[in-house]
């Protein structure tokens, strides 16, 4: 395996290991701040508003400055967020560490296209599955280290925990991973103008689709994602440190899926099919989470999560690996940063929307999350279809 990318993954993997701290502690603290479900909701979609400004103008600067020093200023950034959140006593400021987090998470989008830089199409999706695992391994051991810190240290330290790795990933970066870009695009333009680039982007026949299949299918997972820590606590009546386990088997399910077999998924079934059993996998996994009874919890639950993780690494790779193989190379950053920005406005209506339901009652997320992929599945097939019978479209100017 090439070197670069065994640097780049272990550097996205610590990055989202302090990330994942936070997914069984921002819910759980919110309450304690008394927070309602709706704003436990809304917290998820601030943090994701931010991506959705910023992700595109990171993506874009990649493509103008190089991938190296995004993904430094972007660790820089989500440093200082995790140092207010150590300090967040109140709810405005637990708001605004996590809107300062959210404008911080500008790396993901310059490591896929670094990824694009140094990988052939060919093996792009099985390369992209390498932060799909990133992300796995993130889960498996970030969420049962905040549930450990915040019970044992206190909620500071599940700050200052996250700040720390951040900054040695800094170091890292530094020290380890060349710039993968070597023909830098400095006469383009960067813009902040992110409903208008959305707009601009829905228009290219390239891309159009494939940004949408990705809004729908992250809506439906971040409904669940969100709400999933407040279900296991209300109704099974786990411990935070449960909690934190069970984020930690969807981690470890997702780095199998993502870093072990999407090589082999995409050989043996190929991009569509990918994407219309992923869509499935997803429908189900999500529809059977409020219906699972307490006396088999654990076990139908490893089905759910299982299902989720299948489900997950079949379209998340995918969906990239086909954009950017429709992308020029001079705009992989662009189009990749815009994808993360669609699905930033995918997590800003999923929590939103999943916060409000569960409020009204603990099935509707979860319900209402597997006809939403049902959909996905549809359209999905629809996107094929009209593939199967366009022309070759040609590539227009600039995303944004």
């Amino acid at each position: 395996m090439d070197r670069r990318l065994v640097i780049l993954f272990l550097t996205i993997f610590i990055d989202l290991m302090g990330f994942g701290i936070f997914i069984p502690v921002i819910p759980i603290y919110a309450r304690e701040l008394h927070a309602s479900d709706a704003l436990v909701g809304d917290l998820g979609a601030l943090f994701s508003v931010m991506m959705f400004i910023f992700t595109p103008v990171w993506g874009t600067v990649s493509d103008r400055m190089g991938r190296v020093p995004v993904i430094q200023w972007a660790l820089g950034i989500s440093a200082l967020s995790y140092v207010l959140f150590a300090h967040a006593t109140t709810l405005p400021l637990l708001i605004i560490s996590r809107m300062l987090t959210g404008a911080g998470s500008g790396n993901i989008t310059a490591a896929q296209a670094y990824i694009t830089d140094i990988t052939p199409p060919e093996g792009r999706a099985k390369a992209m599955g390498l932060i799909g695992a990133a992300f796995g391994l993130g889960f498996i051991f970030g969420p049962p280290m905040g549930s450990f810190i915040y019970t044992r240290l206190g909620i500071e330290w599940v700050g200052y925990a996250a700040a720390i790795i951040c900054v040695l990933n800094m170091v890292a970066v530094w020290a380890f991973l060349p710039e993968s870009l070597h023909q830098k695009d400095t006469d383009r333009k960067v813009r902040i103008t992110p409903v208008t680039s959305a707009i601009r982007a829905l228009k290219d026949a390239r891309f159009r689709d494939l940004f949408l299949i990705s809004f729908i299918f992250i809506t439906a997972f971040s409904m669940m994602q969100m709400t999933i820590a407040l279900l296991w606590m209300d109704d099974y009546h786990l411990t935070k440190e449960q909690i934190g386990m069970m984020f930690a088997a969807v981690g470890v399910s997702s780095a199998i899926v993502q870093g072990g077999l999407i090589g082999w998924l995409q050989r043996t079934f190929g991009e569509r099919r990918l994407m219309l059993y992923g869509s499935l996998c997803m429908a189900v996994g999500l529809g059977m989470i409020p219906f699972i009874p307490q006396a088999h919890f654990i076990s139908l639950s490893i089905v759910s999560i299982s299902l989720l993780a299948l489900g997950n690494g079949c379209l998340s790779p995918t969906i990239l690996s086909v954009l950017s193989k429709n992308a020029a190379q001079r705009e992989q950053g662009e189009v990749l940063g815009m994808n993360q920005s669609f699905g930033s406005l995918a997590r800003i209506a999923g929590p939103a929307l999943g916060g409000r339901l569960y409020g009204f009652s603990h099935l509707l997320p979860y319900v209402s999350a597997g006809a939403i992929m049902l959909g996905a599945l549809y359209y999905v097939r629809g996107y094929y279809r009209r593939q199967a019978g366009a022309a070759p479209a040609t590539a227009p100017g600039p995303l944004l």
